[in-house]
């Protein structure tokens, strides 16, 4: 699941990388931490001051009044139940209108926040892999047991694993390594090519599609083995950017809410 939605933001942010880059990228030279806690400051400020401009805040604040008054009048109807379904519909009804409310910011931030969590995903997922740093790309098999595969790498590349190897289980790994550059790796699986496009970089933010999903008959997947980033430590949770994002964006938009006395 958490590689499915790396995917999915990381093409997103490619794609749009020539929009986001002159204004994010600078933020790259900063610890990933930092830099995820400072877009999250600032994407919850943007949405805290839209969701101010775009809702009725003194409708707002009387529906949420109304339904405290309905819990607490609920409370106390406990013992009578026709009374207490009359009030919780009443209830239900306030709710629906606050919840209209609630969600017209969503109409202007929806787009904006998706194309930042793209960024996000393709410059601040995984670490570059370094310069004649070791790594390794994994084909994982679908049905190719037996099968012989051959993995063929640019002439800077050096690898560390027999090139030619014979499938004896679900996957098939080959470490190596090389200088700085932009690469295609080769495989050849009994006679089928594949390819797999590989970054050598010492810059934050340079690399290539982590993993490729085939899903043919003989490849389920192809993977190169960045090294994930996890900048956040929760007694021994580590957490990627998306987990990152989301507990400093809660924080963030607790207290700045409180500031501009959001309903």
């Amino acid at each position: 699941m958490f590689i499915l939605t790396v995917m999915i933001f990381q093409s997103l942010g490619s794609a749009l990388n020539f929009i986001l880059d002159p204004v994010l990228s600078p933020l790259l030279s900063l610890p990933p931490l930092w830099g995820i806690i400072v877009i999250s400051f600032i994407l919850s400020l943007v949405i805290s001051l839209i969701y101010k401009a775009v809702t009725d805040q003194d409708l707002m604040k009387r529906l949420k009044s109304e339904m405290k008054e309905f819990q607490k009048e609920m409370k106390e109807l406990r013992n009578h139940p026709e009374k207490m379904m009359a009030v919780q519909k009443k209830a239900m009804e306030t709710n629906m209108k606050y919840m209209t409310q609630s969600f017209k910011p969503t109409l202007f931030t929806f787009i904006p926040i998706i194309l930042i969590f793209g960024w996000l995903s393709a410059n601040l997922a995984f670490y570059p892999i370094m310069p004649n740093e070791d790594f390794s790309t994994t084909l994982e098999f679908k049905n190719g047991l037996g099968s012989e595969i051959e993995l063929f790498v640019p002439e800077d590349i050096e690898l560390a694993s027999d090139a030619k190897q014979k499938v004896n289980s679900e996957t098939m790994s080959w470490r190596m390594k090389g200088p700085a550059g932009n690469y295609k790796l080769e495989y050849d699986v009994n006679g089928k090519l594949y390819e797999q496009d590989l970054i050598i970089s010492t810059e934050m933010g340079e690399y290539a599609k982590v993993e490729n999903v085939v899903n043919d008959d003989l490849i389920k997947t192809i993977t190169i083995n960045n090294k994930p980033i996890r900048p956040l430590n929760i007694f021994g949770w580590k957490l990627g950017w998306l987990g990152t994002y989301i507990i400093s964006s809660l924080i963030f938009s607790i207290v700045i809410r409180k500031v501009l006395k959001l309903a």
